[in-house]
């Protein structure tokens, strides 16, 4: 804060965050450390530019005032975004109990022997603030953030990813599925099938058993073979199932 005799003025430099096609506001305290009545006026080179409000009042001993200053919406920027706009604050000691409505121009015209303190301020226009970037937990300069899940149960990061894959793969895995049943099922006909072939089988070298106890004569050959048949159908069925 720069103070004088009168009022201290905070800041002494009014900076406008620039933005083009809106208004910008920002405001002056006044403070009045003296136990007199002091009366200010507020004045600008660029009156067309700048609102201020209020630009004349009465700050009370021992008290502060607040000043709005608008800066009017620009259609551009200005070059190399300096501003050669100023601001001067006069301020003088009034009798007690003035207020705003009494405050004339003469009151601060010097020629007329009035002691009247001038504060000059400048202006400068400032790059609007920029809203921080959301910076994911635990993720590290030059690394990937790492997945996370959460409170409302969604996925996030690596996580997301893997929960991608896992549904890009789920039809491959239905597909495998289909083919080990359908294998499955083949499998087991064809053991139905190697199992009544046995039984028949077997029916019939017990016909041809009874057949060779009656006639011993070349059955014995033949009863070989069927049991050598048997086998090879027995070990074909094993190694299916």
């Amino acid at each position: 804060m720069s103070s004088w005799e009168l009022l201290g003025v905070e800041p002494v430099e009014l900076k406008f965050p620039f933005e083009l096609k809106k208004q910008i506001s920002c405001s002056l305290v006044l403070s009045n450390k003296t136990d007199c009545y002091v009366a200010f006026k507020v004045k600008t080179t660029n009156p067309k530019k700048y609102c201020v409000r209020p630009n004349t009042g009465i700050v009370l001993p021992r008290s502060t005032c607040d000043v709005i200053v608008t800066m009017q919406a620009q259609k551009e920027p200005p070059p190399d975004m300096q501003c050669k706009d100023k601001f001067l604050l006069q301020s003088v000691k009034v009798n007690d109990g003035t207020t705003p409505k009494d405050i004339t121009a003469e009151m601060f015209n010097k020629e007329a022997g009035n002691v009247v303190e001038e504060c000059k301020l400048r202006v400068l226009y400032v790059s609007p603030p920029q809203p921080p970037s959301p910076v994911p937990e635990g993720s590290e300069e030059g690394s990937s953030p790492r997945g996370s899940v959460s409170e409302n149960g969604n996925v996030n990061g690596a996580d997301f990813t893997t929960v991608t894959r896992a549904f890009t793969e789920r039809p491959d895995a239905q597909e495998k599925s289909a083919e080990a049943k359908a294998l499955i099922s083949r499998l087991t006909e064809e053991k139905n099938d190697a199992v009544k072939l046995n039984h028949k089988l077997r029916q019939e070298l017990e016909l041809l058993k009874q057949e060779g106890n009656k006639n011993r004569g070349g059955v014995s050959i033949l009863l070989v073979i069927m049991i050598g048949f048997l086998s090879l159908i027995m070990g074909y069925v094993m190694k299916k199932t």
